[in-house]
């Protein structure tokens, strides 16, 4: 899992691609990136599955926020990001959400 941050000169935006590798999905058809950019939809389209089997999807965020998200996993397991710029918790669940700060 990895994120790249490309800030925008032109407007206050950061591009942001979001990679869950192969090994980190196993064998999973689809998985979805889903956070506070979304409403936590988990009906969001799927990320791009890639030839190697890495998951990417690469979203257009304001700079000077920051993010809650996870990943769905075959829209059944959740797993988060463990190279966030940090973690905090759900206050939905008992477990963590990763947060990316642009």
């Amino acid at each position: 899992m990895s994120l790249k941050k490309q800030y925008l000169k032109s407007k206050p935006v950061c591009k942001v691609t979001f990679r869950l590798t192969a090994s980190e999905a196993g064998d999973a058809t689809t998985a979805r990136l889903i956070g506070d950019f979304n409403a936590w939809d988990k009906s969001t389209p799927p990320m791009k599955k890639l030839k190697n089997g890495d998951f990417t999807q690469t979203i257009n965020l304001d700079t000077n926020s920051e993010y809650a998200f996870r990943y769905l996993i075959d829209d059944e397991t959740w797993e988060n990001d463990w190279h966030a710029d940090d973690y905090r918790p759900s206050p939905v669940s008992m477990e963590e959400n990763s947060i990316v700060r642009v």
